[in-house]
């Protein structure tokens, strides 16, 4: 059986970049992030002089399409609302630093985190862990039903 990697991945921006005719712009794609996207930028005078500005660089090099913008640029990226760019942060995580589905989660009965493999848009289960009361070792019965989920470290 082979298995095909994915490197892109679509999401849709809370709030949207607005174009200087006023479209929005808010479904997207992301590809994965290469060793040269993550090293070229630092030698950006921009980067040298203010180390926060490596987010919009990194994310300019991987956002592929934004809506109808011809090209994702720097500025575009600097232009998003902060929802927005917090968004792509946190996706930029997890597509390159752990499975794309996997978030975390809380729970809504306890407030205990814990992680949930997302199947599809809606339908979550639960990761097991080590004598976890959220899990019943098959996923299905003892898995929680999860009201409240946040993507990203910690749940923030």
């Amino acid at each position: 059986m082979t298995s095909t990697l994915q490197t892109e991945f679509e999401f849709t921006l809370p709030k949207g970049y607005v174009d200087d005719d006023g479209t929005l712009h808010r479904e997207g794609l992301m590809r994965l992030a290469t060793g040269a996207d993550e090293i070229q930028p630092l030698q950006d005078p921009r980067v040298q002089s203010n180390a926060s500005y490596l987010t919009i660089i990194l994310l300019s090099r991987v956002v592929t399409t934004l809506g109808t913008v011809p090209e994702v640029t720097p500025p575009i990226i600097e232009a998003l609302f902060v929802a927005d760019l917090a968004y792509l942060q946190d996706l930029y995580e997890r597509v390159n630093t752990r499975e794309a589905d996997v978030v975390d989660a809380v729970c809504p009965d306890c407030g205990e985190r814990f992680e949930a493999q997302v199947k599809s848009n809606s339908d979550l289960v639960a990761e097991p862990e080590a004598e976890s009361k959220h899990w019943d070792g098959n996923g299905s019965a003892g898995t929680p039903t999860v009201t409240e989920v946040k993507a990203g470290k910690g749940g923030e």
